[in-house]
């Protein structure tokens, strides 16, 4: 019993900061879109704006590990694939809100013109680990 209750805090609380770095993702594409684009091209600016965003999540993880309480490597990997699977779910059901097509979608996940979406994902998913050994817990 104790041991659900803990898994569902852990998955409530993941859920939580999974949003938050939803509302940085946004904003690092405002940025991206109104600043970083203009001023540097599309190949540089989708690449700092990746760049940045990574950056923008492993801090989210640093900063909220503490209160996540994940400790085991299992937990860590499952908090981390959880905003993976979060953030395709809110990608592609938004992408088809919209009216765009699955090959616009799909294009998402290419490394075209200095896009590294895919390596975003990844580093998503390895975040809370990433975290985890800055913090020294793992």
């Amino acid at each position: 019993m104790l041991e659900s209750k803990t898994k569902n805090m852990l998955a409530l609380k993941s859920l939580i900061v999974w949003a938050a770095i939803v509302v940085l993702a946004i904003l690092n594409g405002i940025l991206r879109e109104a600043v970083l684009t203009p001023m540097l091209g599309i190949t540089a600016g989708l690449l700092l704006s990746g760049l940045l965003l990574s950056a923008l999540i492993i801090a989210v993880s640093y900063l909220t590990l503490p209160w996540l309480d994940a400790r085991r490597l299992a937990q860590l990997l499952a908090v981390g694939l959880g905003w993976v699977l979060l953030t395709l779910v809110f990608e592609f059901s938004f992408g088809l809100w919209q009216g765009k097509s699955w090959s616009v979608l799909l294009e998402a996940y290419t490394f075209k013109d200095g896009n590294i979406w895919p390596l975003v994902l990844l580093v998503t998913a390895l975040a809370p680990y990433i975290a985890a050994r800055l913090r020294a817990r793992v």
